[in-house]
C-alpha cells in the first residue's frame, strides 16, 4: 500500500472520530432552548445525514469486499461478514449488501464503474432519498421489461428517484405500476390468464383459541367489490361488538350517534374489518341495506380517460386509491352507470356551482375523478376516506361551487382552523404549475415560510405519462448516450 493510501486512510480514521465526537456532544446536548421551528428543522438535518451516512457505507461494504476479507475472514459471503462483524440479522445484512450493490460505485475488470442506480444513488448521497426509498425503487427497477434498452432504464430509473425526493416510499410503488402499465398495456407481461391463476382464498383451521387463519392472493374484481363494503362498515364507530351503541345498520346513521361510538372505539384497523365482514354477511344484511357512503351509493368508482377508453390501453383509477388494469376496468363497468366529467388544461372540472352548503352527488363525482383523495400534502387517505370541504369556509362566504370544494380525510379536515397552529386551503393560482388544485399552507412549527404546497400522492400518473412520453421520444430518435442532457 502507498503511503498516500496510507495518509488518506488515517484522514477517514479521524473524519469518523470526529463524527463520533459530535454524536456524543448531541446526544448529551439540551434541546429545551431550542424554538419549534429549530427543533423541526434539526430532525430534517439529522434525517438527511443519516441518509448520507449510508451513501458512505455503501462504498465501505463494497471496499470490503472487493478486497475479499469476509473471505479471508473464513465466511462464505458478505451478508455472514456483517452478520458477526455488526450483530445484524440475517434480513438485514442482506438488505444492506444488496443497497451497497445498487448505490455503490462497483469494480468491472479493474475499472470502476457507476452505481446500477445512478440518480437514486446521487439523491441518496446528498440526503434527498433514504434507504428505503432506495429499496423500493430497486425492487421496481427489477420488474421493468427485459427489452428495455439502458437509456430507458435510466430514463424510468431517473423519474422515480426524482419521484422519490418529493414523498413517501409507500407511494413508489403506484407510479412504477403506473410505469409497467404504459410500458406494457397490452398485458404482454403479466395477463389475466396470469392473474387469475394465482388467486384463491385459504381458511385455515380453526385453532384452540377459537381464531382461523385467512390467506389469499385476490383479482381486482374481489377488491373492488370489497373495497366500498369495508370503506363503508369499517369505519371508526360502525360495527363493534363490543359497543351496544354502536351503529350495526348502515342506512341513515345518525352523525352524533357514530362519533360518540368512534370516540370509545378501540379496535384496530384489521378488528374492524373483521367486523365490517361479519356485518355485512348477516342474512339480515348484505348489500341491498349498505345505504349512502359520504354522499354516494356504495358501490365501485372507476376513473378513466376517454383516449384510454377508446385505446382499451391503460390504468383506470379506483375510488380507493388503487389502480385496475383498462381490460379489466371496462370489464367491471360493462352494467355500470358511466359519468362524464370534462376538466380544463390544469386537470380541475369546470364549473358546477350549488346554493346550499352540502355538496351533490355529482360534484362528489367530479372531486373523485380529479383530486382521487385528501388533498393535504403527505396524506393518502382515498376518496372513499375523504368528506367534501369547501376552501374558503361556507360560514365565510364561501360558496358550494366545485372551484371551491376539495377532498380531506377527517383527520386532516379537522386540522383547519383559525388558530396559530391550524392549517390554511387555498385555490393555487392561474401561474402556479399546479393552477386550480387546492394549497395547503401548514402552521409556522412545520413551514414557516407559509408556502401553500399540494398533494401529488394521488397523481402518480401524471409522472408515469411524462416517463412514457419521454421513453417514446427516446425510442424513436434511437440515440445513444445519457439519460438526460
Amino acid at each position: 500500500m502507498t503511503r498516500g493510501g496510507e495518509i488518506r486512510e488515517a484522514a477517514a480514521a479521524i473524519h469518523v472520530a470526529a463524527l463520533s465526537d459530535d454524536v456524543d456532544f448531541l446526544a448529551g446536548d439540551n434541546l429545551d432552548p431550542m424554538s419549534d421551528s429549530e427543533i423541526v428543522e434539526l430532525l430534517r438535518e439529522l434525517e438527511s445525514c443519516t441518509r448520507r451516512m449510508a451513501a458512505v457505507q455503501h462504498r465501505v461494504l463494497n471496499q470490503i469486499e472487493m478486497r475479499g476479507i469476509p473471505a479471508q475472514s473464513g465466511l462464505k459471503s458478505m451478508p455472514r461478514f456483517l452478520e458477526h462483524t455488526l450483530h445484524l440479522g440475517a434480513a438485514d445484512a442482506r438488505a444492506r449488501c444488496r443497497a451497497a450493490t445498487l448505490l455503490g460505485m462497483r469494480e468491472v475488470s479493474g475499472q470502476m464503474l457507476p452505481p446500477w442506480l445512478p440518480w437514486t444513488a446521487a439523491a441518496q448521497s446528498v440526503g434527498l432519498v433514504s434507504a428505503e426509498h432506495a429499496r423500493v425503487i430497486g425492487r421496481i427497477m427489477d420488474r421493468l421489461p427485459v427489452k428495455l434498452d439502458v437509456s430507458q432504464r435510466e430514463t424510468v430509473e431517473f423519474q422515480l428517484a426524482e419521484f422519490a425526493t418529493n414523498t413517501t416510499p409507500d407511494d413508489l410503488p403506484k407510479i412504477g405500476d403506473r410505469i409497467l402499465a404504459y410500458l406494457d398495456p397490452d398485458g404482454s407481461l403479466t395477463d389475466d390468464e396470469d392473474r387469475q391463476r394465482g388467486r384463491g382464498v385459504t381458511l385455515g383451521k380453526c385453532r384452540v383459541d377459537g381464531l382461523s387463519p385467512l390467506s389469499g392472493e385476490i383479482t381486482t374484481t374481489l377488491r373492488e367489490l370489497l373495497e366500498p363494503v369495508l370503506a363503508k362498515l369499517a369505519r371508526p364507530g360502525m360495527c363493534n361488538p363490543c359497543d351496544p351503541e354502536s351503529p350495526w345498520v348502515p342506512e341513515h346513521v345518525d352523525r352524533d350517534v357514530l362519533d360518540a361510538a368512534a370516540s370509545r372505539d378501540r379496535r384496530s384497523t384489521a378488528q374492524r374489518n373483521h367486523d365490517a365482514l361479519v356485518a355485512f354477511l348477516r342474512p339480515e344484511r348484505g348489500p341491498a341495506r349498505l345505504g349512502d357512503h359520504r354522499g354516494l351509493p356504495v358501490s365501485r368508482i372507476l376513473t378513466m380517460s376517454l383516449a384510454e377508453v377508446e385505446a382499451r390501453a391503460g390504468v383506470a383509477t379506483t375510488a380507493s386509491g388503487g389502480s385496475v388494469p383498462l381490460p379489466e376496468a371496462l370489464r367491471l363497468a360493462e352494467k355500470s352507470t358511466p359519468f362524464l366529467a370534462i376538466f380544463d388544461h390544469n386537470g380541475m372540472p369546470l364549473h358546477l356551482g350549488k346554493v346550499h352548503r352540502l355538496a351533490n352527488p355529482a360534484q362528489r363525482l367530479a372531486l373523485i375523478a380529479a383530486e382521487r383523495g385528501c388533498t393535504r400534502p403527505g396524506c393518502n387517505a382515498p376518496s372513499t376516506l375523504a368528506a367534501v370541504h369547501h376552501i374558503t369556509d361556507w360560514s365565510k362566504g364561501g360558496p358550494t361551487d366545485i372551484e371551491n370544494l376539495t377532498l380531506a380525510c377527517d383527520a386532516c379536515h379537522a386540522l383547519v382552523n383559525d388558530t396559530p397552529n391550524g392549517w390554511k386551503t387555498v385555490v393555487m393560482p392561474p401561474d402556479s404549475p399546479h393552477a386550480g388544485r387546492t394549497g395547503w399552507i401548514a402552521p409556522p412549527p412545520l413551514d414557516p415560510t407559509g408556502i401553500p404546497q399540494v398533494n401529488t400522492r394521488h397523481h402518480v400518473g401524471e409522472l408515469a405519462v411524462a416517463t412514457l412520453t419521454d421513453l417514446r421520444t427516446r425510442t424513436t430518435r434511437r440515440r445513444a448516450g445519457p439519460p438526460l442532457e
